[in-house]
């Protein structure tokens, strides 16, 4: 790498062995993939955008290096949170000190704790709920049904909202601009969705399928991997572990032995950065070796797992990938 990528030459010198070594060879294998006309799908659990990924993640969506995303909600609506409300949000460095009476004194001053931050509910999703609350509205009076992050994107092109932070560090504007593929199975966990549950309960909404379900999410899912890998290998990078990673990667196997249709690839590349423990017996901490029993990988696919925290590992490795 020339000079002018510090960062990518800072990795390819230091970054030997063990999980560093993991880091660069995954980010070199996530290069080779992108220049042999393949393409990337990621997955975005815990609090990544809290985390403030976006200042990273959305310049790999500007440069196509990212075509297909699968989130929570809670990451969907937290970039957007802090995108109009960052200068309210609250710093708690000693979080691990705090004692149940501080956390009762956060609740009152309306600060909803995600580890060392605190996000302002009045700020944030009071401020993000009414314009949302009007889209839902609008939606379900004209009959129609959209995927959650639909109206996201819907929202960041029409709402007159006061942006906080600069425009290029939302990977989800990123994402609106380029209406980027976008699946976000279990929306319902989380502020808005709880929100969206309310008003459907209490009548404001009359059809609670103006929002589209799960099921309607891995539909589309399957259509996008159908028509991807018709076109490009696909590989899934995955950031951490829950519905977000294992939502997706599942369309494998229901289309070959559900659907029967054996002619469609797995995936290309497999890469998870996480902290969950194998011997737990959680699938988010599974290897990918047992992928392969189950239809996802195969024992050729290039696979990697970081052991690490993905706020110190992804921005690096999207470092390295822009060639920084």
């Amino acid at each position: 790498m020339s000079s002018d990528s510090p960062i990518t030459d800072f990795i390819d010198r230091h970054y030997q062995h063990f999980n560093a070594a993991t880091l660069k060879d995954a980010s070199q294998a996530y290069c080779d993939l992108l220049d042999q006309g393949g393409k990337m799908f990621v997955t975005l659990a815990g609090a990544m955008s809290t985390a403030e990924l976006g200042k990273s993640f959305a310049e790999m969506i500007r440069q196509d290096k990212v075509h297909g995303i699968c989130c929570t909600g809670a990451n969907l609506e937290e970039d957007v949170f802090n995108l109009v409300a960052h200068d309210s949000y609250h710093r708690i460095p000693g979080y691990r000190y705090l004692t149940a009476e501080d956390e009762e004194d956060l609740l009152n001053r309306k600060l909803r704790r995600v580890t060392d931050t605190c996000i302002p509910e009045d700020e944030a999703m009071v401020r993000i709920e009414k314009p949302m609350i009007e889209l839902w509205k609008r939606a379900d009076q004209a009959g129609e049904s959209k995927l959650p992050h639909e109206f996201f994107y819907e929202l960041l092109r029409t709402a007159d909202l006061n942006y906080e932070i600069p425009a290029e560090d939302s990977w989800l504007i990123a994402a609106a601009e380029k209406n980027l593929p976008l699946f976000v199975p279990g929306w319902e966990d989380s502020t808005l969705g709880n929100g969206f549950a309310a008003r459907c309960i209490d009548g404001t909404i009359s059809n609670s399928s103006t929002v589209r379900s799960g099921i309607e999410v891995m539909r589309e899912l399957v259509d996008f991997y159908r028509r991807t890998t018709a076109e490009s290998p696909l590989g899934f990078y995955q950031i951490g572990g829950g519905i977000a990673g294992d939502f997706p990667i599942c369309v494998v196997p229901l289309i070959h032995l559900d659907l029967e249709e054996t002619d469609v690839p797995v995936w290309s590349y497999f890469c998870q950065i996480s902290d969950s423990t194998t011997s737990y017996g959680s699938y988010s901490g599974a290897v990918p070796n047992e992928k392969i029993t189950w239809d996802k990988l195969r024992a050729d696919t290039p696979s990697f797992v970081i052991e690490s925290d993905a706020t110190i590992v992804a921005p690096l490795m999207f470092a390295y990938i822009l060639g920084w």
